[in-house]
């Protein structure tokens, strides 16, 4: 157990510091536009597609609360740490950079920008984490229960 829980937070490190390397170099003022993709700032004071924009500074702390509420949840369900540290890394790594943006940049910063047959939300390597770690557990929970049928 200690080798998973020493890999979940070099894992968290390292995408934590990838993600804030990245959001600093757009911080500085780099855009670069293509045909269907533009890398442009943008600060997001909701989550997803800037809903909850309205909690403005109550926002930061009630996704604080929700990490701390889903880490009390995997301290005491171990089994789940146990199948799904990897994925829950991505989440937290993900989560924890955004969180640290809302304190910095009073809101999460994002870059990535599709604008080729139909617009989509802005995002940032963080959200890609959080949703991969997302689909992750969710193929991993359906493997183990197709196998155990």
């Amino acid at each position: 157990m200690l080798k998973k829980i020493s890999i979940f937070l070099i894992v968290v490190f390292i995408l934590f510091s990838v993600d804030q390397y990245i959001k600093y170099i757009f911080v500085d003022g780099f855009s670069k536009d293509y045909k269907c993709i533009s890398f442009i700032l943008a600060y997001n004071k909701g989550v997803a597609f800037s809903m909850f924009a309205f909690l403005k500074e109550y926002l930061k702390f009630i996704q604080i609360g929700l990490m701390l509420v889903v880490s009390i949840y995997i301290l005491v369900n171990k089994e789940i740490f146990h199948n799904y540290y990897l994925p829950i890394a991505l989440i937290f790594a993900g989560g924890i950079s955004n969180i640290y943006d809302r304190f910095i940049h009073s809101g999460v910063v994002d870059y990535v920008y599709w604008h080729c047959w139909f617009d989509f939300a802005i995002f940032n390597l963080a959200d890609v984490l959080i949703d991969i770690g997302i689909v992750w557990i969710l193929i991993l929970n359906y493997t183990s229960i197709k196998n155990t049928q």
